[in-house]
């Protein structure tokens, strides 16, 4: 297959951004990556990659690098928020590679950052920070308008600058739920209390995951309550560590004792945006939140991104552009919107809020997995076991 390079512009140096940057760079293209954050900094979170995610990322070279500084959890739980009980117990590990072909990996979110960032300078991605696009044609082509009234053209247009960059039309719609964010000093916590796993504490109206980061000197705290209205100005703010452990107080003691060892929280609202029909617009193409946010439910918002850029690298392998956005819509729209459809699945699951309704749901969950462990492993087939090396 003939290779087909040119010059590209990536709008947003966030993962998303940053994958697709080392992709194209290695593929031979000239690439500019602007940030319109005059410093690249994130608050502290985790991620989590599961099976799809680690194969994309050994499809960029830098898997062996994201496992140095991973966390592989033992199993996947998940719990009864109030009572402890666990429903469900999902094993990773060596189970995880054995089934779909890779580990499942929990990574610091400024890990990642870092070594899709240091592999996009080496591989001689030209970084500008302080650079905000404002603009688009509205037929796909042509140059790209910038807050200080400058234009930039480029062969390829690549929008990966979150869900709330300003350059999307359709505005995100508040997803009716807030979550806490937090880091946890495990030394903090008597030795034991979060064990290696990925955990779901699901309860009434909310629920909480943990797992940890760092070689286990970190815990990673997501915790959701359902909301009805997000009214703060912007989409995260500093949360207050109080409410926090109001939301919880009556839950597993496990749980009550974590929230005790908070000493700083961040609050956001969850938007999503309905997938658009296209991606692809002439020459530009939307990736990762700027095409396809959604709800953290199947904790697949970084991995999807990393997977469209994989994606995306191959389908300009071997045809014009126009061209090759036109098939990296056509993989990728289904795939985005039924990971979309299970994350809000998973948010109804998790906040069942009636005793009667948690019985209903979860007891055969619970039925199941203690009687036919590999029937939860299937249902997550079609998304951990996918391969985006073959999407052809």
């Amino acid at each position: 297959m003939t290779q087909i390079t040119g010059s590209a512009l990536i709008i947003g140096a966030g993962i998303g951004g940053a994958a697709t940057a080392v992709a194209l760079a290695r593929a031979g293209w000239k690439v500019r990556l602007f940030e319109r954050a005059k410093e690249i900094a994130e608050v502290g979170a985790g991620l989590q990659i599961s099976p799809n995610g680690v194969k994309a990322l050994e499809a960029l070279g830098l898997a062996e690098g994201a496992r140095v500084a991973a966390v592989a959890p033992e199993a996947a739980v998940m719990c009864d928020g109030i009572t402890g009980f666990e429903i469900l117990r999902l094993p990773l590990g060596d189970a995880a590679v054995d089934r779909w072909g890779a580990a499942y990996l929990h990574l610091h979110r400024a890990d990642l950052l870092s070594l899709l960032l240091d592999a996009a300078l080496d591989a001689g991605v030209e970084l500008t920070q302080g650079r905000e696009v404002t603009g688009f044609p509205d037929d796909g082509h042509g140059p790209v308008t910038c807050s200080d009234g400058s234009e930039e053209t480029a062969d390829l247009v690549v929008v990966a600058c979150g869900v709330r960059s300003g350059l999307i039309h359709d505005e995100p719609t508040f997803g009716g739920q807030v979550a806490w964010r937090a880091l946890v000093d495990a030394s903090r916590l008597p030795e034991g209390l979060i064990k290696c796993e990925a955990t779901v504490w699901a309860g009434p109206r909310r629920h909480l995951v943990t797992y940890l980061l760092r070689g286990g000197s970190l815990v990673n705290v997501v915790a959701v309550e359902d909301r009805r209205a997000w009214v703060a100005e912007g989409w995260a703010q500093r949360g207050d560590i109080f409410d926090l452990a109001h939301s919880f107080k009556r839950w597993d003691e496990r749980i009550v004792q974590l929230i005790d060892a908070v000493e700083e929280c961040y609050l956001w609202g969850l938007f999503e945006r309905q997938v658009p029909e296209a991606l692809n617009n002439g020459s530009r193409v939307l990736i990762g939140d700027a095409a396809h946010p959604m709800l953290p439910f199947m904790a697949q918002g970084a991995t999807m991104a990393v997977e469209d850029a994989v994606v995306l690298r191959n389908c300009l392998a071997g045809a014009p552009v126009a061209e090759a956005l036109e098939r990296f819509n056509a993989l990728r729209r289904p795939r985005v919107v039924r990971a979309q459809e299970a994350s809000r699945e998973n948010a109804r699951l998790f906040h069942l809020s009636s005793g009667v309704d948690r019985m209903l749901h979860q007891g055969p969950i619970a039925f199941a997995s203690r009687l036919m462990p590999s029937v939860a492993a299937g249902r997550l087939d079609w998304l951990y076991g996918h391969d985006v090396r073959a999407d052809e």
